[in-house]
């Protein structure tokens, strides 16, 4: 894709997580900041489950499309020294104001997955929650999250997974049992009443990963347990559906030191 393109896409995106922000997560904000333990996803798999994260404390950490920064506000609890950086002024307004509520300050940056404006080698670990990876071109961000980690640095980032991209109606609606797309067309998708999305296969991740300079650790396929419910109002898949089928992926890997 052209730089044109790009900066399109950017345009489209950033005015859909104005939009979204105004009718979701602006109200959803103050909620998540509240919570005290590190979870995943659409079904708020704990990290302690996991086993991912390990001790955070000092750890330099960059949060790459943080959205309102709940994800960083839980990372600095735990001790960690967080930059929330996401392409949303909206988003990241919504951050602000958690900020001035709750007292847990960290730097928020509005930029580019794509285009990071932090140091070489400056992090221990680099995170996104959905956040950089659906929305932005691997192949831009990940050599992006390599630069600005530390030889041994980890990434960890979670995205939907292959098959929910596949199974999702055009228009609107939760995923279904059928396949209603080819698996190409999901590198990049941009969907009718949405923004631009990269969904790129297991083999295209991994490659993409490598590409950037990771070894990748663990890809890790999640179920929500019995007890979730189907998320309030991300209405991509319900929790029966990803019971049966892994709705999303969480990836891990390292720079190697």
């Amino acid at each position: 894709m052209d730089g044109t393109g790009q900066a399109h896409d950017r345009a489209h995106n950033r005015q859909l997580w104005s939009l979204v922000n105004e009718r979701f997560t602006d109200a959803d904000a103050a909620a998540r900041w509240s919570e005290l333990d590190i979870s995943w996803g659409l079904f708020r798999i704990p990290d302690a489950d996991l086993g991912l994260l390990g001790d955070l404390d000092g750890l330099r950490v960059a949060e790459l499309g943080a959205g309102t920064a709940y994800f960083s506000a839980w990372l600095a609890r735990a001790g960690a020294r967080p930059v929330a950086l996401d392409l949303s002024a909206a988003q990241l307004g919504s951050a602000r104001r958690c900020q001035e509520q709750t007292g847990i300050h960290f730097p928020l940056v509005e930029a580019d997955g794509a285009v990071l404006p932090l140091a070489t080698g400056a992090f221990d670990l680099v995170v996104s929650e959905y956040g950089a990876a659906p929305w932005c071109d691997p192949a831009r961000w990940l050599p992006e999250a390599a630069r600005i980690l530390r030889p041994g640095g980890r990434l960890v980032f979670l995205t939907n997974s292959v098959l929910a991209g596949l199974c999702v109606p055009a228009d609107e609606g939760f995923a279904g049992e059928q396949l209603l797309r080819p698996q190409r067309d999901l590198y990049p998708i941009t969907w009718p009443e949405g923004g631009t999305e990269h969904h790129p296969g297991h083999g295209d991740w991994i490659r993409l990963l490598v590409d950037a300079g990771f070894v990748v650790d663990a890809l890790h396929e999640l179920y929500p347990p019995h007890h979730a419910a189907t998320h309030e109002w991300y209405d991509i898949v319900t929790a029966d559906w990803a019971r049966n089928w892994p709705a999303e992926d969480l990836w891990v890997a390292t720079l190697p030191g």
